[in-house]
């Protein structure tokens, strides 16, 4: 049989990548303290409007039910996405993905945030 026709048995993209725990790592002490902040964050918004009565009070608290389900719900798609990141295959050729999947945890962490920060009507 040729030599061109034979299918690569060790080569580079298939091997094991010895640094792939880097990344999910990485991701993973950014992501729960930046979740754990957003979280207590949000769930100590209704402080803000202690003082507050009447109309904006129902403004308030009418737009942080929607906020808060909106900041709880980028939390859990954050922590999936970061559990994905350490599922992927620990091969050379799936570095990509893994390090793709790493940086958007901690970035859809802050993506929701700043949706529940904006969508709040604050007094």
């Amino acid at each position: 049989m040729s030599d061109n026709l034979k299918a690569p048995s060790d080569s580079n993209t298939a091997s094991r990548d010895p640094r792939a725990w880097v990344a999910p790592l990485l991701s993973t002490l950014l992501t729960l303290p930046a979740a754990g902040f957003a979280w207590f964050y949000g769930a100590l918004s209704p402080m803000a409007c202690d003082s507050c009565d009447g109309a904006e009070a129902d403004r308030f608290d009418a737009s942080y039910g929607a906020a808060w389900g909106v900041l709880c719900t980028g939390l859990v798609i954050a922590l999936v996405i970061m559990l994905v990141s350490w599922c992927v295959p620990w091969e050379r050729r799936h570095a990509a993905k893994r390090a793709l999947l790493a940086v958007a945890a901690p970035v859809v962490v802050g993506a929701a945030l700043v949706a529940f920060l904006g969508m709040v009507d604050w007094p």
